[in-house]
């Protein structure tokens, strides 16, 4: 997965830091235009801190990071958070209604939401009309995320990041969301890069994956890596979290 020609990302030997802690270390690879790669690896490997490196919420220490084959230096920070949404396993609310949650992207370009426009991004993560003029704080933690990834989706963002949306879920949420971000992509080639713990998910939802370990990133490649590596660290490493 290093075909920078045919990458939605593209990251050439990035490194980053805080101070004197490294963080990330000679990161190369690429992520495939409208397929779904999973990242993958245990706590502190470094895969956040890659998500919020690919719609610049910071800024790589060294090495250079590409969208859509231009450099990211060459994104206006607001243009690019538009074309590369975020979705966190927290899912941030603003205090009010799911509307006028939905129509604060809009808003800050000084842009209206329409009720129609609103039940149309609904329908796409799956939600009923009802559902719109109800207070965030009465949701359930599926019904969140998936006003959460709507509200990203304002945007019409072509990559979408996650980091752990399902983790705090129950089954039935999870199976949910999962769906809907295999819909989304299926529907509108939407490029998805999924962090995950859950293996079993990975392998589920994931075209290809990387997995991450200390800071770097020590294979990857189409999704059954993850019961074919021969990498010894892979292995341990996916023998751990079936363990």
């Amino acid at each position: 997965m290093n075909d920078s020609a045919t990458a939605a990302i593209h990251f050439q030997e990035v490194d980053y830091a805080i101070f004197d802690v490294t963080i990330l270390k000679k990161i190369t690879g690429s992520f495939p235009k409208g397929k779904i790669t999973t990242l993958v690896g245990p706590s502190g490997a470094g895969k956040t801190t890659l998500l919020k490196l690919c719609n610049g919420l910071i800024s790589p220490t060294a090495g250079d990071i590409f969208i859509n084959e231009e450099p990211i230096s060459s994104y206006d920070p607001i243009q690019l958070r538009r074309r590369v949404g975020i979705a966190l396993q927290s899912a941030p609310m603003i205090q009010g209604t799911v509307f006028q949650n939905l129509a604060l992207p809009l808003e800050l370009q000084n842009k209206k939401l329409t009720e129609k426009e609103a039940l149309h991004k609904l329908a796409d993560v799956g939600l009923a009309q009802p559902i719109l003029h109800q207070k965030v704080d009465d949701l359930s933690g599926g019904q969140r995320q998936k006003v959460s990834i709507a509200r990203t989706l304002m945007n019409r963002a072509d990559i979408l990041l996650l980091d752990e949306i399902t983790s705090a879920l129950d089954p039935t949420s999870v199976h949910e969301i999962e769906q809907l971000i295999i819909d989304l992509n299926c529907k509108y080639e939407t490029t998805i890069i999924w962090i995950t713990h859950n293996l079993q998910q990975a392998r589920t939802i994931g075209h290809y994956t990387w997995i991450m370990a200390d800071g770097e990133v020590i294979e990857t490649g189409e999704i059954d890596i993850l019961t074919s590596s021969t990498n010894k660290r892979v292995q341990r490493f996916v023998q751990g979290n079936l363990a």
